[in-house]
């Protein structure tokens, strides 16, 4: 499925697995993915939460705050907790819902507004992001990009 991520998706994912190890996880999880795109920095999931107030700052410190930091740093690979493999499943619908062929990050943001039983979400609600403005600041973000596709 990463075959269909543009680059900054993958980065995401990149630095999701980073943002885990950091907080000594053994998976990869939600918490972890929002982490990547605000790391990321430069893709419509990034912009989309920076205009909600929602920086790489506020989110770690929410993050820290629900899950805490482990004992171990990981070493090897790093799976994926079962609710970060449904936001990957739910960022492909969400790209095919738009009628994109690519997914980018603003998919994997409103793929994780979508696992709202997830850590993500928390700490979104957390720092006063709501879904449903995120969703929209998503949307009309993709609007006004120049890509044709919107890609990100």
């Amino acid at each position: 499925m990463l075959t269909r991520f543009t680059s900054r998706a993958r980065r995401a994912v990149v630095l999701a697995q980073e943002e885990s190890r950091r907080l000594h996880h053994h998976y990869l999880g939600t918490e972890h993915l929002l982490l990547g795109l605000l790391a990321e920095g430069e893709g419509i999931g990034a912009q989309a939460l920076q205009r909600v107030g929602v920086t790489l700052e506020v989110a770690r410190s929410g993050v820290e705050e629900v899950v805490g930091f482990g004992r171990e740093t990981p070493s090897g690979h790093i799976p994926f907790s079962p609710r970060a493999k449904k936001v990957l499943e739910l960022a492909l619908r969400e790209a095919l819902h738009l009628s994109h062929n690519h997914i980018g990050t603003e998919h994997l943001l409103l793929a994780l507004l979508r696992e709202d039983d997830g850590v993500a979400v928390q700490v979104l609600l957390a720092a006063n992001a709501q879904p449903d403005q995120l969703r929209a600041t998503v949307l009309a973000l993709l609007e006004r990009s120049e890509a044709p596709s919107g890609a990100e």
